[in-house]
């Protein structure tokens, strides 16, 4: 009996032993006959481990660099500033390199003193309601949380943009200026600030033209006096290139177009399907309009209040005239390479690309171009007048500023009308697709809830289109681009490269809290979206608190947006206060701030006894300052402040997460 119980187990156990050593056999063969691909993979692997050092201090003293600008960017223009301050390094005898923080290891600024003569640094912009662009945010949680970082071998200075127009002006450069002092970083020069609302790159310039005299003492250099252009990219023509490997205006990896591949974000935008693209105005002059883009297996999330990014292309009627112009053929296949080799940015723009490519998907070409391309330009013009007033224009002398001023950015000069005015300017355009700035993505608030729209995304816009002082018609790129998306296009579905940005724009956790929206214009978009969440969570049978909006528009018969839509919630009771303002339907204008001074009591109520969450959306200039005032205004009244208190009270709401603004200027 036991004899019999004992003879299956050895077999078992021999059974088990033979193929654990047939399958170490075959594995030690299989190993051994295929040594060919490891050599291979090494090689596609490694260029990418030594583009991506993370150590700025090695690359640094590799290159003999000893100036680093960081830049905490989100439109591209602390990224331009930071390259064009670390190519002034040059004018000085110093060598310098634009660096995103993103990139980098940030805990090594504490080693930046092992480098002599160093100097760190920062263009920091501010996104959103005094946030860190994406590109900083790693570094501002750096910063906060760590207190006990020794920063005293650190020489550094800040230069912030930002715009006046919005409540947290400048709020990431002055933290970091803040911040690197007291972690005992040694500030070199003043706090720069750079505000969008006035004239921002006059702010820089005057800035620039202080600090590198105070680098030069500090450094006891004295300049090189080269005032001359420096390259940073060098040209190749590819005469006979595989049409396979040439960009084509994707934003990332070559052919990311053709074959999509999740997740989506900023380097790989998805390519939404249009499903609808619709006027939302019945007359003006105006065209607002509403899409729809289909996000279908995508596995794109998005909440209420998130923002949409789309990448337009440039008109190819601009396009073509500045070929034309430039006498290029522009099909022809180029590469625009660093001559700095170290650099992480080996290519302006994604190379190989034709210069139609690049002019119509990674270029800039409708902005007034700042001062610096004037600047850099100017040696190709052979009239010495012309020549002499672009000089003038990018330097800081009063008569300078204000010619740039008037004549570049209050006419609203791009770079065609510049070339179009000045004749005698025919730069090479491969310098030229050098100095452009990248065109970028654009932001748009979505105008639906996920809840009841998961596979949708819906954006709310109007067209831009204006006449300049020139007599010429400016077009805004995105907006223009937009309107011709139609939902087909010869039999083909038009696509709209896009990803989503979370915000902070949420409405309030708990949904028996009152919310009340105002958002005059195109500024109804979030609320769209809330209102639709709102309505969805009553259908689960929750209990949801006041829904109140306040909207405005110029004629009720001409640009009341989503008309149908906002009185069949108000009908079904998921809005239950419609307040709108027609501003020209009378004699005397009515905008928002008066409906909410109107019903001062019933807001007062809501806001300081049933903990109502205000939303504001749409202008930053004038109705969202205005707004506030009228908050300020029935605080005092209604809650017995004085002014200096009812402005505290509204910020503590703020703090608090009760009074959030998505606003643009």
């Amino acid at each position: 009996c036991t004899k019999a119980v004992i003879e299956p187990l050895f077999s078992n156990l021999d059974l088990f032993l033979f193929s654990l050593i047939v399958g170490l056999v075959i594995y030690w063969f299989m190993s051994r006959k295929k040594p060919e691909p490891i050599p291979e993979f090494k090689k596609l692997d490694t260029p990418t481990l030594t583009t991506r050092e993370t150590s700025f201090i090695e690359k640094m003293k590799k290159t003999g660099k000893n100036i680093i600008v960081f830049y905490g960017s989100q439109t591209g223009t602390a990224e331009e500033f930071a390259n064009r301050l670390s190519k002034d390094a040059q004018r000085y005898g110093m060598k310098g390199m634009a660096a995103d923080p993103e990139e980098y290891d940030m805990g090594e600024l504490s080693r930046l003193s092992e480098i002599t003569n160093s100097l760190a640094i920062f263009c920091m912009a501010t996104y959103g309601e005094g946030d860190p662009t994406d590109n900083a945010q790693d570094f501002y949680d750096w910063l906060q949380e760590n207190d006990d970082e020794d920063l005293s071998g650190l020489t550094y200075t800040v230069f912030a943009l930002g715009n006046k127009t919005y409540e947290h002006y400048n709020a990431m450069g002055k933290y970091v200026d803040k911040r690197l002092e007291e972690l005992g970083a040694k500030r070199i020069f003043d706090l720069g600030l750079g505000d969008d609302d006035g004239n921002l790159e006059e702010d820089f310039i005057s800035w620039r033209e202080q600090f590198w005299p105070a680098v030069c003492e500090h450094f006891g250099v004295e300049a090189s006096g080269d005032e001359s252009s420096i390259r940073q990219y060098e040209l190749k023509e590819h005469s006979d290139i595989n049409m396979n490997k040439v960009y084509t205006g994707e934003i990332g990896r070559l052919k990311s177009f053709e074959v999509q591949k999740p997740p989506f974000d900023s380097k790989n935008p998805f390519l939404a399907p249009v499903t609808v693209n619709r006027k939302l105005n019945r007359g003006g002059d105006r065209h607002l309009m509403h899409l729809e883009l289909d996000i279908t297996g995508s596995k794109i999330r998005y909440e209420s209040g998130d923002h949409v990014a789309v990448f337009p292309t440039n008109d190819s009627a601009l396009v073509n005239k500045l070929g034309q112009i430039l006498g290029v053929d522009l099909d022809v296949v180029i590469s625009l390479n660093n001559l700095d080799e170290e650099s992480n940015k080996k290519h302006p723009f994604p190379c190989p690309t034709t210069y139609r490519t690049a002019l119509t998907h990674y270029l800039d070409i409708t902005h007034p171009p700042r001062t610096n391309v004037l600047y850099e330009l100017a040696q190709y013009a052979t009239n010495s007048k012309d020549q002499e007033n672009m000089r003038k224009m990018a330097s800081s002398s009063p008569e300078g500023k204000a010619l740039y001023q008037s004549w570049v950015l209050d006419s609203c000069r791009n770079i065609l009308a510049i070339l179009e005015d000045m004749p005698s300017l025919r730069p090479p355009i491969d310098h030229l697709c050098e100095l452009l700035p990248r065109l970028q993505a654009r932001y748009y608030s979505i105008a639906s809830s996920s809840k009841v729209h998961p596979n949708s995304i819906h954006i709310c816009a109007v067209v831009v289109e204006y006449e300049t002082k020139t007599g010429r018609i400016n077009k805004g790129v995105a907006t223009n681009w937009l309107k011709n998306k139609l939902v087909t296009d010869n039999g083909h579905k038009s696509t709209v490269p896009m990803y989503i940005r979370k915000s902070q724009f949420r409405l309030p956790f708990k949904a028996t809290n009152p919310v009340i929206m105002i958002g005059p214009g195109t500024g109804i978009a979030p609320f769209m979206g809330f209102i639709q969440e709102r309505g969805w969570l009553k259908e689960q049978g929750k209990e949801v608190g006041e829904t109140v909006l306040y909207y405005g528009c110029r004629h009720k018969n001409e640009d009341y947006l989503y008309q149908e839509e906002l009185e069949e919630s108000e009908k079904n009771g998921v809005l239950t206060q419609l307040n709108i303002a027609f501003s020209r339907d009378q004699e005397h204008k009515v905008y928002v701030q008066h409906l909410l001074k109107q019903n001062k009591e019933d807001i007062w109520k809501l806001i300081h006894t049933d903990n109502a969450h205000i939303y504001i959306c749409g202008d930053a200039r004038n109705m969202a300052k205005d707004v506030q005032t009228a908050f300020h205004e029935i605080a005092e009244e209604l809650g017995g402040m004085t002014r200096t208190q009812a402005t505290d009270y509204i910020k503590k709401l703020m703090t608090k997460g009760r009074y959030s603004q998505d606003v643009w200027s």
